[in-house]
């Protein structure tokens, strides 16, 4: 689907207010309400958008502990890889797992947990027992530095 500049005020605009009315929206693009809700309808049936979420705060549900997890698997096979992420998608504590190269580990993971009690239960009763989980490196995030959920769109 080709973006245009008012695809790119649309995404941009959403990402920060994603439950914008589509009359103000269309207001702050420049366009009338029903072109603007034709482009916001065709990128979500493209797939560009793929949904809306609230952005909520962790602390204030008692998840004070934010940790990074590194991860090495003892064998590199498509399968092993399959398996471990089934298995990390069941765990709600996980905010994100990815596969990364450059280290020394195969996979990072980032976790939202109440406290070190909650996070010791977390990697020695469900991660480590993983199959495939060789090494674990923990490092625990003092303050996010800065925290930015957006996708560039300006990039036309």
């Amino acid at each position: 689907m080709p973006i245009d500049r008012y695809d790119r005020e649309i995404l941009s605009a959403l990402q920060q207010e994603g439950n914008i009315s589509n009359q103000a929206l269309a207001d702050r693009i420049g366009l009338s309400p029903s072109p603007c809700l034709r482009r916001v309808r065709a990128l979500e049936a493209s797939g560009v958008i793929e949904g809306y979420r609230a952005m909520i705060n962790a602390k204030q549900l008692g998840l004070t502990l934010t940790a990074l997890i590194h991860i090495s698997m003892d064998q590199h096979t498509p399968e092993r890889f399959s398996n471990f992420e089934k298995q990390i998608r069941k765990l709600t504590e996980v905010q994100e797992c990815l596969l990364i190269t450059g280290q020394s580990a195969d996979y990072q993971l980032k976790v939202i947990i109440k406290d070190m009690d909650a996070f010791q239960q977390l990697l020695l009763n469900k991660i480590t027992r993983i199959k495939g989980v060789s090494g674990v490196h923990s490092s625990f995030v003092l303050r996010d530095a800065i925290s930015n959920p957006s996708i560039p769109v300006d990039n036309g």
